[in-house]
């Protein structure tokens, strides 16, 4: 069974730069993007952004590659809705330490 990686933010600026590493890895990678140029960016690579309700919950990593002032939003919309033992990937140290992450006892962070 492969290991199912989730990248918020895919086509964004930080984003496209994960999935350009992700396409061709052995992992199983779910593409989710809300904002339009950040979809058509991914349509280009010849990628379907997924619906985060259809696979955020069998994650077993979820990449945050989210702005700054978004990341403490989206990670509460998203944390919650991912399974124990999951692992939540940031890219912003400081949001961390500055408690602006959803925090969760039963899932690690790694920032």
């Amino acid at each position: 069974m492969r290991t199912k990686i989730v990248l918020i933010g895919a086509g964004g600026k930080m984003g496209l730069r994960l999935t350009r590493n992700l396409i061709h890895s052995a992992y199983e990678v779910s593409y989710i993007e809300v904002n339009p140029q950040g979809i058509e960016k991914l349509v280009d690579k010849g990628i379907t952004a997924s619906e985060a309700a259809a696979v955020i919950p069998f994650a077993d990593a979820v990449i945050f590659a989210v702005p700054d002032v978004a990341l403490g939003g989206v990670t509460e919309t998203y944390i919650p809705k991912m399974k124990k033992g999951a692992l939540v990937v940031t890219l912003d140290p400081a949001a961390a330490l500055a408690g602006k992450l959803f925090n969760r006892a039963d899932i690690s962070y790694f920032i």
